[in-house]
């Protein structure tokens, strides 16, 4: 299927990976993805329905699109998300989610008729305090007990753990442990700038210094590097004698743009060729128009930069006046 695919940038990388933004909403207010005081959600009327998100999808699949994930806000709060999992399903491609986990257990079924057999699940601290802190909620059990669920019922887990600085850094071993009889992959997140987030490099634990702890705490053992699949984020790692992985996304310190072939759809029907991207292409209104949004797509993606959305060193990339012209991370889609 890969030969299939149609939509290339000006650096010749294709792009097979659609990230679609069903809600902004969500049930959790992580501090590195929303602003403390919320956002200013966008008017449902502005918002793509149902039928329109198969139609884009459609369309990206007809130029070679072969992996769509679903994201938010959470992507589980939105009131028709089992209906849109289904039709999805059903339009040939690798399906899946990332998911807070907090409503799963609602989605079992939904899950194993749509065919989607992997999914990432977000959870940045393994310490009850903790975690009802960084998401301002209070749904640590419920959360343990969906992971569970999931587990039973033989879905393949990735967890998402963006690791901060005084914060969590101090669990990525713990982490690491889960995988000792599980296998899940421990997915840790270099902490990225958003509009409203706090970034600063102080709070910045790079794939070098998680290493670091890695190799220092696991010197008796064997810390494996794993060949990592092509158009991999992670930079993939396990312990020899454990049943499962972790890996390193290193977004700031070890970007991996050369390879890139993600496309984002952000809720309200605009596409963004790069996370890190302040230019975005309305396809919705292109499409409520009864407009083709073909070439909108093939225009979008050649305006591509190269990296980081044209962030292309480190002074530009932490520089807080260009990151906070770009979406706060709930609003463009995880």
């Amino acid at each position: 299927m890969e030969n299939n695919i149609q939509i290339q940038d000006s650096h010749g990388r294709g792009h097979s990976y659609l990230r679609i933004s069903i809600t902004e909403n969500c049930n959790l207010r992580c501090t590195y993805c929303m602003p403390a005081e919320g956002i200013a959600l966008t008017p449902k009327a502005h918002l793509m329905t149902a039928d329109e998100i198969i139609t884009i999808a459609q369309t990206f699949v007809n130029l070679g699109v072969n992996k769509i994930r679903l994201t938010g806000g959470e992507p589980l709060v939105r009131k028709d998300a089992a209906a849109i999992i289904q039709r999805l399903g059903k339009l040939g491609v690798e399906l899946t989610l990332t998911t807070n986990g907090i409503l799963v257990h609602d989605f079992i079924d939904t899950f194993k008729e749509a065919g989607i057999t992997t999914m990432n699940v977000s959870i940045d601290s393994l310490q009850e305090e903790k975690f009802n802190q960084i998401t301002r909620r209070n749904y640590f059990d419920k959360f343990w007990e969906n992971l569970e669920l999931l587990d039973a019922n033989g879905f393949q887990l990735k967890l998402n753990v963006v690791v901060i600085k005084g914060f969590n850094d101090n669990e990525i071993v713990d982490f690491i442990e889960l995988t000792k009889e599980r296998n899940i992959q421990i997915r840790f997140i270099e902490f990225m700038p958003f509009d409203g987030n706090q970034w600063n490099k102080d709070k910045l634990v790079s794939y070098a210094d998680i290493l670091t702890q890695v190799n220092y705490n696991y010197s008796a053992e064997k810390v494996e590097r794993m060949i990592d699949k092509p158009n991999d984020t992670a930079k993939n790692h396990k312990i020899a004698s454990y049943k499962g992985s972790f890996s390193v996304i290193s977004s700031v310190t070890n970007p991996f743009c050369s390879t890139c072939n993600r496309i984002r759809l952000t809720a309200d029907g605009k596409l963004k060729n790069c996370l890190f991207s302040n230019t975005e292409t309305s396809l919705l209104d292109t499409l409520r128009a009864g407009g083709d949004i073909e070439p909108l797509i093939y225009q979008n993606i050649k305006s591509k930069f190269a990296m980081r959305g044209g962030m292309d060193d480190d002074a530009k990339f932490q520089n807080p006046k260009l990151f906070s012209q770009n979406r706060s991370m709930v609003k463009i889609g995880g």
